[in-house]
């Protein structure tokens, strides 16, 4: 290679790294946070978003006989052993045919059922 080649090459990954970039703030433009004029008004704002995210995340139904450990540490009080432990479970014996049968899982109790009742079913 000469002088040339390689200020050729060179340009050429600059002009690459620039467009990534530019991909990349496009984007992140698309999610971008208003600005605010107050420290009050981002406050309410990022609260408002929480809140929201929170009522999505609890109208979110988990089906205990198909959910992925992901799934299953959404729910309260489930953290990643006893959603393995649930996996586990339903491997050795069987889908659930009740939610109430949860409680057959080690660590899991019948409290642990009525926090999540409402999102979980058996059945699609």
């Amino acid at each position: 290679m000469n002088a040339h080649s390689k200020v050729s090459f060179t340009s050429l990954v600059k002009t690459a790294v620039l467009g990534h970039v530019l991909a990349i703030l496009m984007l992140n433009n698309a999610n971008a946070v208003p600005c605010f004029d107050n420290p009050q008004s981002a406050y309410e704002y990022i609260l408002s978003q929480e809140n929201a995210n929170t009522q999505a995340r609890e109208q979110y139904t988990v089906n205990i006989n198909r959910a992925s450990e992901g799934e299953l540490v959404s729910l309260n009080g489930i953290g990643s052993s006893k959603a393995q432990a649930i996996i586990l479970y339903r491997e050795m014996f069987g889908s659930f045919k009740t939610v109430d049968e949860l409680v057959k899982v080690k660590g899991i109790g019948a409290k642990t059922v009525e926090k999540n009742r409402r999102r979980l079913s058996v059945q699609d």
